[in-house]
């Protein structure tokens, strides 16, 4: 912050700026939250799928992974084979409720999600458990 001195009404505007933001943002947070509580948590059976069989050398592949997600979610997403995983990142915005689904099917078959800024993804590992 630079060192000049502010007047009180510079400081009290500003504090105000701030306060309206503030408000902003709890009030998407209310949202979020809503929407979060207003969808129902996907059971078990729902949220992790029979895994895929394996190929041959009992490795996974870009098309066992693909078959893991149902057709919605499969588009939204990009699959990269690399060698002890596969790398899944989505094409666009995923929303908490599709991520969450995601997120669910990946941990059902032993992946993880990497947060890593602009380069986050999940990773599926290529051998089958």
């Amino acid at each position: 912050m630079s060192q000049k001195k502010l007047s009180r009404e510079q400081l009290l505007e500003r504090i105000d700026e701030l306060l309206n933001v503030l408000k902003m943002i709890s009030r998407d947070l209310g949202e979020v939250a809503k929407s979060l509580q207003a969808t129902p948590s996907p059971s078990v059976s729902e949220a992790v799928p029979t895994p895929p069989s394996a190929t041959p050398a009992g490795r996974r592949g870009v098309e066992d992974a693909k078959m893991l997600f149902p057709g919605e979610l499969e588009a939204m997403l990009t699959f990269e084979e690399k060698k002890d995983y596969i790398a899944i990142k989505p094409r666009q915005y995923l929303g908490p409720d599709n991520f969450s689904k995601i997120a669910a099917i990946i941990r059902g078959v032993g992946g993880e999600y990497v947060s890593a800024g602009k380069q986050s993804h999940f990773k599926v590992p290529r051998e089958a458990e």
